[in-house]
């Protein structure tokens, strides 16, 4: 139980602390999203220096991560780009990073993100070149060539 409470204190703290420095500095900080990250980078770098921290809790906060940052980045997915399939392939990838990081697995870790960025830089960039236009772009450009 002091697990959790510490936990939920942590986030609180850090969300508190972020939620003021973003109104100061005029950052958009989303203080949940800080609090959690900021709650498992502290146990990641105390676990480091051998304290014993629950390892659930740990994986907890860094799957809510995952599904934060997959949630966050499928607002900019590229044209058509599919957000289940974005998720699908995402998630998964995320929690083995997450696994890794758990475990300290730095082979899984190192793997899972490379895959994780091959999968951002595929899904966030546009597809063809910019040279491609759409039909509509391409009537005006005619209509304004014709027009003077």
């Amino acid at each position: 139980m002091i697990t959790v409470v510490t936990t939920i204190a942590s986030i609180l703290a850090i969300a508190g602390a972020a939620w003021a420095a973003g109104r100061i500095l005029r950052l958009p900080l989303c203080p949940i999203c800080s609090g959690v990250a900021g709650t498992w980078l502290w146990m990641v770098v105390a676990r480091h220096f051998g304290v014993a921290v629950d390892a659930s809790m740990l994986s907890i906060l860094l799957g809510g991560s995952v599904v934060g940052v997959a949630y966050q980045l499928e607002k900019r997915l590229a044209g058509a780009r599919s957000p289940l399939l974005w998720k699908t392939l995402f998630i998964p990838a995320g929690f083995a990073a997450a696994y890794g990081l758990a475990v300290t697995n730095w082979a899984l870790l190192a793997m899972a993100l490379v895959v994780l960025l091959l999968l951002t830089a595929y899904f966030l960039w546009p597809r063809g070149s910019a040279t491609t236009s759409s039909t509509a772009v391409q009537e005006l450009e005619s209509k304004m060539k014709n027009c003077c």
